[in-house]
């Protein structure tokens, strides 16, 4: 099927189904393609509410697409433009998020943490071959093909992606998202592939015992250990995770992007390759518990968010991603879960303007919905233009019905543990 833009009309070659999940100025859409009748996903964007800043990030998020066919990452089938809307014709992905499928799983084990950190090596080394940066590698965006098991991990929403020439090192602006931020991005240096690989080490982390390496209730500190790289292995859990996972993300977690471990390098490290004669088979319990607290709780803060965002309420989502990230309590160091659910990483802001990949879910386990993810924060001027100073004209909203920022504010007890941070506070 082409992938080049036509001027044909999309309603000649698709018919159009239930709808999927939207954002601010686009909308997700079950297709079929009439001559096949092969099932797609199709994200409508309204391209009459787009600025010609944002145009060019469309163009730009549907080139790289593109240029990616891989089992492991969404691959763009069609773009077609007309006037007034631009069609993206995706994969249509109907297995959910991979960290929602793993605590359902009865069984989870290091080694089922390698194969899929080994899938997601695979299309970010596969983007990389093609001078690609997604930039926004975090659980969302990690994607199973079908219900079934053993489906593919799918990396999914390029509407960050960056093309860069070689091992180039420059400075393209802030994005991503917090948690998932690597330290030379912190500093606003020169920055290219690397940052892809820092993301892999935060996920593979939280693969392995349901929580993240870097927290704290404050942005600004959280930054600080990520640009420190204070992350640890602390006791009980990670005492059963063999020495060689611990090897590759301490490779992976290098402060200098220079020093940092590489896709193809990280393919063939012993605990990826041999993972059957390398990394444990034993059962992970807690880390399922850790990863449905973890999981809960981010898609808690995206529901609101989303909410907000949808609704234009950008005052409101502004508040709300200024504050703490738990309403200002602060969860006690020593108590596991309640560092699982009450301080993950904070959601960052999405402009509703960036055009991203949307992947839908299967509609029963919910949608991946907006491609416009309330867990994504875009260059600098974007969330200047996109957040203007409270007053300013335009910025007024009507007060958010369902979804009060107080529903953020309440962490769950939980049983006790270490400290995930040596040095927090």
């Amino acid at each position: 099927m082409a992938t080049t833009a036509t001027c044909t009309r999309f309603t000649d070659d698709y018919q159009l189904f239930e709808e999927l999940g939207k954002g601010a100025f686009s909308v997700v859409r079950r297709c079929v393609k009439k001559t096949s009748t092969q099932e797609y996903a199709a994200k409508i964007i309204n391209t009459k509410k787009l600025s010609a800043r944002d145009h060019q990030k469309l163009e730009r998020e549907a080139r790289i697409c593109r240029l990616l066919k891989h089992p492991n990452i969404v691959r763009l089938h069609d773009s077609i433009s007309e006037e007034g809307f631009h069609y993206l014709v995706f994969d249509l992905v109907t297995g959910g998020e991979l960290f929602e499928d793993i605590v359902a799983r009865e069984y989870y084990s290091e080694a089922d943490a390698s194969h899929c950190i080994h899938q997601i090596l695979e299309s970010v080394n596969h983007i990389h071959q093609h001078d690609i940066v997604h930039r926004d590698l975090k659980p969302e965006n990690l994607l199973l093909a079908s219900k079934c098991k053993g489906a593919a991990v799918k990396l999914a929403d390029f509407g960050l992606a960056i093309e860069v020439q070689g091992e180039q090192q420059a400075w393209f602006g802030f994005a991503g998202t917090p948690g998932y931020l690597s330290p030379e991005v912190l500093r606003k240096d020169p920055y290219g592939k690397p940052v892809d690989i820092w993301a892999c080490g935060v996920i593979l982390y939280i693969l392995l015992v349901g929580y993240p390496p870097f927290w704290d209730e404050d942005q600004h500190k959280l930054y600080q250990q990520i640009k420190a790289g204070a992350y640890d292995f602390p006791s009980p859990e990670w005492d059963t995770v063999t020495p060689e996972a611990k090897n590759l993300i301490n490779q992976m977690l290098t402060i200098n992007p220079a020093k940092r471990i590489t896709a193809d390098q990280a393919l063939k490290h012993p605990w990826v390759c041999q993972r059957s004669t390398v990394a444990s088979m034993m059962h992970r319990q807690e880390t399922v518990e850790c990863l449905r607290k973890f999981n809960a709780r981010r898609k808690l803060k995206g529901a609101i968010l989303t909410t907000m965002l949808v609704s234009r309420n950008f005052s409101a989502a502004k508040s709300l991603l200024n504050k703490k990230s738990d309403g200002g309590v602060k969860p006690q160091s020593n108590n596991k879960n309640s560092l699982v659910s009450a301080a993950q990483e904070p959601a960052p802001l999405q402009t509703a303007m960036e055009p991203q990949t949307t992947v839908v879910h299967n509609a029963t386990d919910g949608i991946k919905g907006s491609t416009e993810s309330c867990n994504t924060t875009t260059e600098d001027e974007d969330l200047k233009a996109w957040c203007p100073k409270d007053g300013a004209p335009g910025t007024e909203q009507p007060p958010l019905q369902a979804c009060s920022p107080s529903l953020l504010s309440a962490p769950q007890p939980c049983e006790n543990r270490r400290s995930l941070r040596s040095q927090n506070n």
